[in-house]
């Protein structure tokens, strides 16, 4: 796959239609014309259209404003883009405050290409053509089929085309063999075609307004129409900025998904960033007897970026961004839910006792992605957090610590290894990918990255080493951990076990509990990334780096997990006067019914239920009273009741026959 990859990496080589419709100036409609313009639109959408224009010969991509009119909010009738219930789910605006539309106008990209520029400027122009061909594909491809390649930078900032992200055409004119090439090499159809999702399009007007005609394309339901720009090849330079012929593989989110279970079970990109509704929804406003179409997928492309979005939200004057804050806001809490319901399960448990003062724990993390976690973009990065306290709120262990500046205490000077087992504070369990340069130094130059030394982010289930894709996705720096990926000794499980060791204060024999917490936290541009950029200066390093410095850098709580896990308890406890406080009959007791009797002066507040293991199996609130009955649930055993009372926290051991 690496191979086929390279062989046709050069964009020299792709082969494009360049049939093209014939179209009427606008100034000069016909009769015809003009008698459909009133079957179609509203006056006002008529006299905005006019202004627009439809494409022109020498035009190959038109803006978002183009398809606003027609796939924007109904203002006017309030019947169009709305789903079952009535809801707002237009295109543009779910569009417009999306990273996809805020791609050529992204301050950290936009500061990363300076960034490899000021290091090798002899390649300038290939590294700014290179990076606009997915960040600024229309701009990029304009001048490309115009013969005025390479496309800069300098280029972009007055380009309206370009500055237009990945924008409506710039997807939709993709031809049914879109994802066969990748880095960028975007198969466009030039013979002016706009290709969705629905059979039998309405022509007229869409071909009327823009110039472009309507047509079925299976291809956009498919994850190929995603995989030209999230699988990135890099060519390898030494310090000297000299290519040594090699070859790199920044991110390869789409054979990510090849390499899974949703790729074999037809689950697409689209399924999660562009979740589908049940309509029918009407998909253009103002058309006459146009039917509702289902199902109907969302523009919000969510992903998991939450931090630029808030940051480019702050600053959208000094970036030139129009989305409003509603819409922004509306992204985040999208991104937000994705990153938290969609993204990662974990489960921990107690495994025993090592020795008199060594408890082990059990985090199991399961990726819940179509792709590892994190993926594309190397900078991100996720982290566990595990945190052990007594019952008195003392810590005995902590790991997975942020300093002020939101960077991991104890992260190991060069690269943080992967843990099995980890017993020491210092130590913590980072998925991530870490490149090296041709010298063996950290890089987070992407032209410099020459050797993956760490790559122990999460795979995704159905994730197979014998994959025809494997050498574009490899996993790398986790050898020795036989759970990585593995479950029962079967491979593909898309999970990972991490065990604590932790050293207990008193051991086995110490009386009470131990309150332990896991979080995994999740970091788009951690500390440690931007710091070499940020050691250099140019005009776009130092606007983000002013940015980044004022945005809120906290990283994003993916998942979380929780015990309370009971040491040896005293069972006879010392009680005021010679007299049991509490009394929990009978005990045993045959079929789990308790009768829990206090002092006439003693109010029970909560009663929590733990197993033989030290897990808690339930846990009751009621209004204070002197007496409860309970019905133990689960099987025959031994169990502790921690009871909560006006007087305290009691103990009682009881066994269920």
């Amino acid at each position: 796959m690496f191979a086929f990859l390279l062989k046709h990496k050069k964009i020299a080589a792709i082969a494009v239609p360049v049939l093209f419709i014939v179209l009427a100036s606008n100034t000069s409609l016909s009769a015809e014309k003009k008698k459909a313009e009133k079957l179609y639109h509203s006056e006002q959408q008529r006299r905005m259209f006019k202004m627009l224009g439809p494409i022109e010969d020498g035009q190959y991509f038109l803006t978002s404003s183009a398809c606003r009119g027609c796939h924007g909010r109904d203002v006017l009738h309030g019947t169009a883009n709305v789903d079952a219930e009535g809801n707002d789910v237009n295109l543009y605006d779910d569009w417009q405050a999306t990273m996809m539309a805020l791609s050529a106008k992204d301050p950290l990209w936009r500061a990363k290409v300076s960034h490899e520029v000021y290091t090798n400027p002899a390649h300038g122009a290939a590294l700014e053509n290179k990076c606009t061909s997915c960040h600024a594909p229309m701009g990029h491809y304009t001048a490309f089929f115009q013969g005025n390649a390479p496309y800069s930078m300098a280029q972009l900032q007055n380009d309206t085309v370009g500055l237009d992200g990945v924008s409506c055409v710039s997807c939709h004119i993709q031809g049914s063999n879109a994802g066969s090439q990748f880095s960028g090499i975007i198969q466009y159809d030039t013979t002016r075609h706009m290709y969705g999702p629905f059979t039998e399009p309405m022509i007229g007007p869409m071909q009327l307004y823009t110039g472009f005609t309507p047509a079925y394309g299976a291809h956009m339901s498919t994850s190929n129409a995603c995989a030209s720009c999230h699988t990135l090849i890099t060519d390898v330079t030494d310090l000297n900025g000299n290519y040594t012929g090699e070859k790199f593989i920044e991110q390869a989110t789409f054979h990510e998904w090849k390499n899974s279970v949703f790729s074999a079970t037809g689950k697409n990109c689209q399924s999660c960033h562009m979740p589908a509704i049940r309509g029918p929804v009407i998909i253009a406003n103002d058309i006459l007897n146009l039917p509702g179409r289902t199902p109907f997928n969302l523009h919000k492309f969510l992903g998991g970026n939450l931090f630029m979005l808030q940051l480019m939200k702050n600053n959208k004057a000094a970036l030139g961004i129009t989305a409003s804050d509603v819409n922004f806001d509306s992204t985040i809490a999208g991104t937000l839910q994705m990153l938290q319901q969609s993204t990662l399960d974990l489960d921990l448990g107690f495994e025993g006792w090592l020795s008199d003062t060594v408890a082990s724990f059990s985090l199991k993390l399961s990726n819940k992605a179509g792709h590892k976690f994190p993926s594309g973009y190397p900078s991100r990065r996720a982290f566990v957090q595990f945190v052990a306290t007594t019952q008195e709120g003392d810590t005995i262990f902590k790991s997975g610590m942020l300093d002020p500046q939101y960077e991991l205490i104890g992260h190991d000077a060069i690269t943080e290894p992967h843990y099995q087992v980890i017993s020491e504070d210092h130590q913590v369990q980072i998925y991530e990918m870490v490149m090296n340069d041709v010298a063996g130094n950290r890089t987070t130059m992407l032209e410099r990255a020459h050797t993956k030394v760490k790559d122990n982010r999460l795979l995704p289930s159905g994730f197979l080493a014998s994959s025809p894709v494997y050498d574009t996705v490899s996993v790398q720096g986790v050898s020795g951990d036989s759970d990585f990926n593995n479950e029962g000794g079967m491979e593909g499980s898309g999970t990972d076990r991490v065990n604590y060791r932790i050293r207990v204060p008193g051991g086995n024999k110490l009386t009470g509990s131990i309150h332990v917490y896991a979080r995994v936290y999740f970091q788009a541009v951690p500390p440690r990334w931007v710091s070499e950029m940020f050691a250099v200066s140019t005009p776009e390093i130092d606007l983000f780096k002013q940015m980044f410095q004022a945005a809120d850098q906290a990283p994003v709580l993916i998942a979380s997990a929780q015990m309370e896990f009971v040491l040896t308890p005293n069972t006879s406890l010392q009680e005021a006067s010679g007299a049991a406080a509490l009394v929990v009959s009978p005990n045993p007791s045959v079929d789990g019914f308790l009768r829990i009797q206090a002092q006439s002066d003693v109010s029970i507040f909560s009663v929590q239920v733990y197993n033989s293991a030290g897990l808690c199996t339930d846990h009751i609130r009621n209004p204070a009273a002197a007496q409860w009955e309970y019905l133990l649930k689960g099987a025959p055993g031994q169990y502790i009741l921690r009871i909560e009372t006006s007087r305290g926290t009691y103990w009682k051991k009881v066994i269920k026959l």
